[in-house]
C-alpha cells in the first residue's frame, strides 16, 4: 500500500472546498494499491476556508490542515504543503477544480510506468481574455529563449511526483520561489498529460493580471541572467554608436566649422538614452530585489494553526 499526500494550497475558498474533497474523494476512494491524506494548507484566508478545513478534518481521518499567520502566496503555501508530506508519492493540485481530479488515476499510471513525475498541461485557455492568453504564450516563449530551464507550453502546478523528486525540490529553499521553473529545474523524468481547460464554476480567480505579469517577471529574473547580459549588450551598442557619432561630429567641425544643432535630433536622442537608462536601472533593481530578499533570511511562511501531529521543521518554514 504505497500513501499519497495531495497538497492544496488554499486561499478564500469557502465556496469550493468541501466540493473539491467530495469530487476528489469520489475519484481516488476507488484506486486499488493507494492511501491518500490531504493536506490543506490555509493562505491566511479571509472568508471561513479554515473553518471549513477544521469541519473536513473533523469529519473524515484522512484530512489533515495548516493555517499560516498571514497570506504568504501560493508558492509558500505549496512549499509548506511539501515540507509537511510524508507519502511515498505527493499530488499537487488547486482546490477549484481547475485541476481535474479524474486525471489522477491516468496521471498515476506515469508514475507505475517508472516517471519521476506526472504533470498536466492545458492544450486550451477556454474562458480566459486574449490579452492573458498572449500574454501568458508570450512568457513561455520568453522564458524557454532566455533560461536554461525548459518548461512545456501551458504546463501547470498539477503534478505527481514521487518522494525522491519532492526531497530535492525542498533542498531549493529560496524565498523568491517560482515552482514551474522549480519543478524543471531538479530534472527528473517527466510524462506530460495534456487537457482542455476547465473553467471555474465555483468563487473566483485569485490572480489579477499585475500579479501574473509581476509572478512572469519573477520567473525570468530567478532562472536566467540574460536580461542583464541584454542591458550590458544594449550599453556597448549605444556606446559604440556615441563614439562614432563623436568621431563624424569632430570631422565635419574641422572641415565645415561649427554647424547649429539640431534642436529635434538632441531632444529624440535624450529621450531614447533616457528610456534606456530607466530599463537597465529597473532590471538591476529585479536582481537586487531578489538579492536584498534572500540576504534576509526570512522564513517562507508561518503557521498559526495545524493539526499535523508532527510539524517538519527547517530554516526556512516555522512553526
Amino acid at each position: 500500500m504505497k500513501t499519497v499526500d495531495i497538497i492544496v494550497p488554499c486561499y478564500n475558498e469557502e465556496e469550493v472546498l468541501e466540493t473539491f474533497y467530495e469530487t476528489t474523494e469520489s475519484v481516488v476512494s476507488s484506486m486499488e494499491g493507494y492511501q491518500f491524506t490531504y493536506i490543506l494548507v490555509d493562505d491566511g484566508s479571509r472568508d471561513s476556508t479554515l473553518s471549513r478545513m477544521k469541519g473536513l478534518a473533523a469529519a473524515h481521518k484522512n484530512v489533515r490542515w495548516l493555517s499560516f499567520s498571514r497570506n504568504f502566496g501560493k508558492e509558500a503555501a505549496m512549499y509548506a504543503g511539501l515540507s509537511h508530506s510524508s507519502g511515498d508519492l505527493v499530488i499537487v493540485m488547486d482546490a477549484d477544480l481547475q485541476h481535474p481530479p479524474a486525471m489522477i488515476p491516468v496521471m498515476m499510471k506515469g508514475i507505475e510506468e517508472g516517471y519521476d513525475c506526472a504533470a498536466a498541461r492545458r492544450t486550451t485557455r477556454a474562458g480566459e481574455s486574449r490579452l492573458r492568453s498572449a500574454f501568458s504564450n508570450l512568457f513561455y516563449r520568453v522564458s524557454n529563449r532566455m533560461t536554461n530551464v525548459k518548461m512545456p507550453q501551458d504546463a501547470v502546478d498539477f503534478r505527481i511526483m514521487t518522494r525522491q523528486m519532492v526531497d530535492s525540490i525542498l533542498k531549493l529553499s529560496e524565498v523568491e520561489r517560482f515552482s514551474k521553473g522549480i519543478f524543471a529545474w531538479v530534472g527528473y523524468d517527466t510524462k506530460w498529460y495534456p487537457y482542455e481547460n476547465v473553467e471555474r464554476t465555483l468563487g473566483s480567480t485569485k490572480w489579477s493580471f499585475r500579479s501574473l505579469l509581476k509572478y512572469a517577471v519573477s520567473g525570468i529574473t530567478s532562472f536566467s541572467i540574460t536580461p542583464l547580459r541584454i542591458v550590458s549588450g544594449l550599453g556597448f551598442l549605444i556606446s559604440s554608436v556615441a563614439f562614432i557619432y563623436i568621431i563624424v561630429t569632430l570631422i565635419q567641425t574641422l572641415i565645415f566649422g561649427i554647424a547649429v544643432p539640431g534642436y529635434v535630433t538632441t531632444l529624440c536622442a535624450v529621450l531614447f538614452l533616457g528610456g534606456i537608462i530607466e530599463l537597465s536601472v529597473g532590471i538591476l533593481g529585479e536582481y537586487i530585489a531578489h538579492i536584498y530578499m534572500e540576504a534576509k533570511d526570512r522564513p517562507i511562511y508561518i503557521i498559526k494553526q495545524s493539526n499535523l501531529d508532527s510539524h517538519t521543521s527547517d530554516k526556512k518554514g516555522d512553526k
